[in-house]
């Protein structure tokens, strides 16, 4: 958080679900967890989502700073920092003048805020929470209330693309890449800006293009050429660039970004049965968000059938894939018999937990749906000679408390640039349909 005046920030549910580790990003500023925040954790606490291990982690983080009790005036929570307060609002849902007649825990929770700053005339008291809905009730009862930012990005318009077009290159920079050594140094290029590692660039001179990409061995940009893989060939620029980084055994971090229709599962898939060889096993997983905030007890079924409609989509990129060979050929055969004897897995991501992930090529699909806490803790089980690729649209969020400054991939995609064995690329040509596009495009 930014330097401000001391306040005393008032705790939604949501935020410690996004992030456990909230109470490390306040400051010196009071934080005061509603005991209707403990009551809804209690409830999060069983189950293998990510949600009840932050849920578990944030009450037994609690335990620990109340160890010797917890005091109205609340428990120091370090050198130059605030207090933890956790307490209820002594007239409940009242403190709110009746402007509420539904005791609902958002309100009891707006009731704390409301108590506190009647008592606190002075004090500078902030409700921070990720429900928009209830940051307007705040402020339409005269609260004043802030979203939960320590993880958002500044302006998703200006996230790293990954790639870059430079018009006006040189004739010898663009004869260099297509002779030995197929490489030229970047000053050369007359780059407009400091090359990243594993950046790629299309390089233009009139007729004459080449497509390149920064290496940060040598530092020089070394050509890049569209290749195919498993029968998947690269329609556009954008999509070699991605082939590249997805076949390179030294990068092991991969972010594809791009609206429906523009190939980033399809690409990382082919891509993991390319390299098939190298790697023990397989996995293409994606989170569930039910759409239209529907759970999945409304679905008919065990829970296999239940899980089923989500991972319709993954199974459909590898059906694109297994069509173009026919079904008595090799290619076809193998890729069943990788289903068959679990080398390739298709799963909700919630299921993967406790796996060992030595030697995985892993795929995270609707990576956006996903918060930073989350991906950070994807990507901290990576054991040896396993490689991760994270593909999503950040502006088709499916869960409520993300939007595109706030979910797990435009946060991976922020920090991780310019990380020798990281790569990005942000995939803008629709090429399932005509019409796929045009929808994309104007609806």
């Amino acid at each position: 958080m930014t330097k401000r005046e001391k306040c005393t920030f008032v705790l939604d549910t949501n935020v410690v679900l996004h992030d456990h580790q909230c109470l490390d990003h306040f400051q010196e500023h009071d934080v005061v967890v509603p005991i209707t925040v403990l009551e809804e954790l209690d409830s999060f606490k069983k189950g293998n989502d990510s949600i009840n291990f932050s849920a578990r982690s944030f009450i037994r983080q609690l335990d620990f700073l109340a160890d010797e009790g917890l005091p109205p005036e609340g428990i120091p929570l370090g050198v130059g920092r605030g207090r933890l307060i956790v307490r209820h609002a002594q007239n409940g849902i009242q403190a709110l003048d009746g402007i509420f007649t539904e005791d609902t825990p958002d309100h009891r929770i707006l009731a704390v805020a409301a108590e506190l700053q009647r008592q606190m005339p002075d004090e500078n008291v902030v409700l921070i929470s990720k429900d928009i809905n209830l940051r307007m009730k705040a402020l339409a009862v005269g609260l004043t209330a802030e979203d939960y930012i320590t993880d958002k990005i500044d302006c998703p318009d200006d996230l790293y693309a990954g790639s870059a077009l430079i018009e006006g290159v040189s004739e010898d920079a663009i004869s260099a890449l297509y002779e030995q050594p197929y490489s030229v140094d970047p000053e050369l290029v007359s780059l407009e800006e400091e090359p990243t590692a594993n950046q790629f660039y299309i390089l233009r001179n009139g007729s004459r293009s080449a497509l390149a990409c920064q290496s940060p061995g040598d530092n020089l940009l070394h050509r890049v050429r569209k290749c195919r893989a498993f029968g998947i060939d690269p329609r556009n620029a954008e999509q070699a660039f991605a082939l590249h980084a997805l076949l390179d055994p030294e990068i092991q971090l991969v972010t594809l970004t791009g609206k429906a229709g523009t190939g980033k599962t399809l690409l990382a898939l082919a891509a993991s049965l390319e390299l098939r060889k190298k790697y023990r096993q397989l996995y293409l997983a994606r989170p569930v968000v039910p759409l239209s905030n529907r759970d999945m007890g409304f679905l008919p079924g065990d829970i296999q059938s239940k899980l089923d409609p989500y991972m319709h989509p993954l199974w459909d990129n590898l059906g694109v894939i297994k069509n173009k060979y026919v079904k008595e050929s090799g290619e076809y055969k193998m890729v069943q018999d990788m289903i068959d004897s679990e080398k390739l897995i298709i799963t909700p991501l919630a299921y993967i937990r406790g796996r060992s992930l030595n030697k995985v090529f892993f795929i995270v699909d609707e990576a956006q749906n996903l918060t930073p806490h989350e991906v950070k803790t994807i990507i901290t089980r990576a054991g040896e000679g396993t490689k991760f690729i994270f593909t999503g649209d950040i502006y088709q969020i499916d869960t409520p408390y993300l939007d595109s400054r706030s979910n797990g991939l435009a946060y991976l995609v922020s920090r991780m640039k310019g990380q020798s064995i990281y790569a990005h690329v942000n995939l803008v040509r629709g090429e399932r349909s005509k019409l796929a596009e045009l929808a994309s495009d104007i609806l």
